[in-house]
């Protein structure tokens, strides 16, 4: 199989898991516990459907939306996620540059690979930090003023993720960061030498986002422990009010899941939010994103942005969300397994393929810019 042959979602998994190691597929594969969550997510689309509208003139499409004041050309967004030269070498400059390519928003994560500052200086479309809350206060601090320094224009705070999740698939692999893996681990990058060979023929991995505050290399410092040590779980209301005001700019809450702490993101001077349950990777048996969507929208999508991320793997996906009121949704796995399995070529393709989706659905669906989609055309089946 090669990119070419790859058509959606489910081909960029299949070449991806052809080329990682077992455990760095897992990794990206993986929910938490018996990943029902992580299940729902897409499986909830399935019950709602379109419903499209005929002879409206359709010769041309525009995709473009504005958010978090950012203008996008299209209403997908490159969700931010770690570790990415771990699945491919060029891992957040090859999904920076295809970000640019087509014109959207790219994330980069606290946990991020490449530095917040390479990445501004090597592309000019947005960028959104995503930032964890640690215990240190000042770290906190130092953080956000290098995000601020270096013309970050979105900060994005996950609030779902103050410990880790139960991610049993690593547990069984040893996948840690350093690599300390069992031997069933061992086996699987033994089997993958193509792999091995591009990660070690390239520059040292490192956190840069970290590195001057965290001593990766003392002991094993697995992602989990990362959560568990590090990050805050006493993290409250006060203190991203705390963080607000000094960010003073766009700032996005990621992981919000119930209206009340949607209205209380507006009450505190969020710009926006993030509906998701981190793709399935936190609390299993939460209810899907898709599912929460239109209650949180009714609450504030007057207010402020309601940006949608988790199980979308189809244009159609996000066409639903949108009609429901999200002004944006973010990918994750999907440009994932596309950069594991080709670099920046694979992230292009999986960009690429969901533009052409979305333009020849809207056309399908009777409309001509996203500001047209409506629940007027969505029926839920009972």
């Amino acid at each position: 199989m090669r990119l070419k042959d790859c058509h959606n979602f489910h081909d960029f998994r299949k070449l991806a898991k052809k080329r990682l190691p077992g455990p760095i597929f897992h990794y990206i594969d993986g929910g938490a516990d018996d990943e029902s969550t992580y299940r729902r997510n897409t499986l909830a689309f399935e019950q709602c459907d379109l419903v499209p509208d005929v002879l409206a003139g359709v010769s041309s499409i525009d995709l473009s939306v504005t958010v978090l004041g950012q203008k996008l050309d299209m209403p997908v967004y490159c969700s931010p996620t770690a570790l990415q030269r771990l699945f491919h070498h060029q891992g957040e400059r090859a999904v920076a540059a295809a970000a640019q390519k087509y014109g959207t928003l790219f994330g980069v994560s606290s946990l991020g690979t490449v530095s917040i500052e390479e990445i501004a200086q090597q592309v000019d479309t947005p960028q959104a930090y995503q930032f964890y809350f640690h215990k240190d206060r000042e770290l906190n601090k130092v953080m956000l003023a290098r995000a601020k320094s270096a013309g970050v224009p979105v900060m994005m705070l996950t609030v779902d993720s103050i410990t880790g999740g139960n991610r049993e698939r690593d547990l069984r692999t040893g996948f840690s960061i350093p690599f300390h893996l069992n031997f069933n681990g061992l086996v699987q990058f033994a089997l993958k030498p193509a792999w091995a060979m591009n990660y070690f023929m390239h520059e040292k991995f490192s956190l840069p986002q970290l590195d001057s505050h965290v001593d990766m290399s003392a002991g094993v410092s697995s992602i989990g422990d990362y959560f568990t040590n590090m990050l805050d779980p006493s993290m409250n209301w006060d203190d991203v009010a705390q963080m607000v005001e000094q960010w003073d700019g766009q700032f996005c809450l990621k992981g919000v899941m119930s209206r009340q702490d949607a209205r209380r993101a507006v009450e505190i001077g969020c710009t926006g939010i993030v509906v998701s349950n981190h793709g399935g990777r936190q609390l299993d048996g939460s209810r899907s994103s898709f599912d929460q969507l239109s209650e949180i929208v009714d609450e504030v999508g007057d207010e402020i942005d309601v940006l949608f991320d988790s199980g979308i793997q189809r244009g159609t996906h996000v066409l639903k969300a949108l009609s429901i009121g999200a002004k944006a949704v973010g990918i994750g796995r999907m440009y994932l397994f596309a950069l594991a399995a080709a670099g920046q070529v694979g992230v292009e393709r999986a960009l690429e393929l969901m533009n052409k989706e979305l333009e020849r659905d809207m056309k399908l669906m009777g409309k001509t810019t996203i500001e047209q989609l409506s629940r007027n055309n969505l029926r839920f089946r009972q």
